[in-house]
Order: structure tokens, then sequence, then C-alpha cells
């Protein structure tokens, strides 16, 4: 991972939260964009869970240059090359791909893979990498997996974006451990909230949830 990539995924987690958003159309970009920036969080993962997402990511990273945007549910090098199109500044993938970390390392693209054991967080680093999504963070089992996986590769000082099951009330205990880089999660803005316009009850979990980052926070 290069240097400029590093730094791009530092700004990314320097909120502690990452908002992962599915957004059905480009129409509600604006708004759901400017809610969250009126919270206080300057960061989105707008995942390839729907067929709007490049446009969506287009329309956020146009607009509102003071948001840090990504993508997520990039699975595919043909999604990689429409998030980095579109305007993405980083990207997230649910699993681990050799493969889509070889494009994204060839694009210069900062890509967090995914991983959930010590045989995929040992493949990530011998690639390079330092920065995982860990997924699915609560099923797998927690905090307590998170620690015994990243344990043997402390030397290594992998970072963690754990994403999956996590919400307002256990926010802080994640934040407080210190290869937690931020926290992932759809509770702040679900694709209900979005479609039910919900902008007050997303402006309201969007504030909670920085507040929590700024109170409780560990990694850096």
């Amino acid at each position: 991972m290069t240097a400029s990539s590093e730094t791009a995924l530092r700004e990314a987690c320097a909120f502690g939260v990452i908002p992962v958003v599915e957004i059905d159309g480009v129409a509600d970009a604006d708004a759901l964009a400017e809610t969250l920036l009126e919270a206080g969080l300057g960061v989105i993962e707008v995942t390839f869970r729907t067929d709007a997402a490049a446009a969506v990511i287009a329309r956020i990273a146009e607009r509102y240059p003071d948001m840090h945007v990504g993508a997520g549910t990039v699975l595919t090098p043909h999604d990689l090359g429409r998030a980095v199109d579109a305007g993405a500044r980083f990207a997230l993938a649910p699993g681990f791909s050799g493969t889509m970390i070889e494009d994204a390392d060839a694009r210069a693209v900062p890509y967090v893979p995914g991983v959930m054991t010590p045989s995929e967080l040992q493949s990530g680093l011998e690639k390079g990498g330092r920065w995982f999504k860990f997924f699915p963070a609560v099923p797998a089992g927690g905090l307590t997996l998170l620690r015994a996986i990243a344990a043997p590769f402390a030397l290594r000082a992998p970072r963690f974006i754990p994403t999956g099951g996590i919400g307002e009330a256990t926010l802080a205990e994640w934040l407080q451990e210190p290869s937690v880089a931020a926290v992932g999660g759809t509770w702040i803005a679900s694709r209900q909230m979005i479609r039910d316009r919900n902008w007050n009850g997303i402006r309201q979990a969007a504030t909670t949830a920085v507040r929590i980052a700024r109170d409780h926070r560990e990694g850096a």
C-alpha cells in the first residue's frame, strides 16, 4: 500500500465511525450527504448492493468535496474501476481476495479487504496490507475473536474496521480497542431510514455516533 493510500484511509477513519449505506437512487444522495455533514460526520461508505451505487458516489464526490466517500461491497475489478471512476477515495470488501488486492495496488486505490481468520490476515499482511475490514464482526465472535486473531501479528500493527452487528450501544467498547481504526455500521443511516427520508433520525444517530467516537476512541 502506498503512502497516499495510507493517508486516505487515515482520513476516512479519523471520524471513528463510517456509515455503511445502501441507497436506491441518486435523488436522495444530496440530502443524505448534507445530513451527515451537518452532524459532523464527513465520511460515508456507499455499498455496491444497489444499481445506484456508482451514480450516488459520483454525485457526492462532485458536490461535497469535504465528504470522504468510499465504496463498499467491492467484489470485482470491474466494480473497483466503476468506484474509482465515480470518485471513490477508498474501497472495502466483505471478504479476502488476493486478486482484488493486486488490482487495487495496480490502480493505487486504497483498498480494505475483509478478514475473519488468522490465515486471511496473514495473507493480507504478506501482500503488504495493513488495513482490514473485520467482518462480520459480531456474528464471527466479536472483540474476543478480533483480539485472538490479531495478537500473533501485533508487531505488524494491523488496523481494523469492524463491521457487522455493531450499533450505538456497543460502539464505545469497540472504539476502545487499540487496533480498531474505525467502526462501520448501517444503523446510522439504514436503507429503510433513507427510503423513508428520515433525515432527522439519521442526523440524531450520526450526532450520537460522533460524540461516542470523540469520547471513547483509542485507535489512531
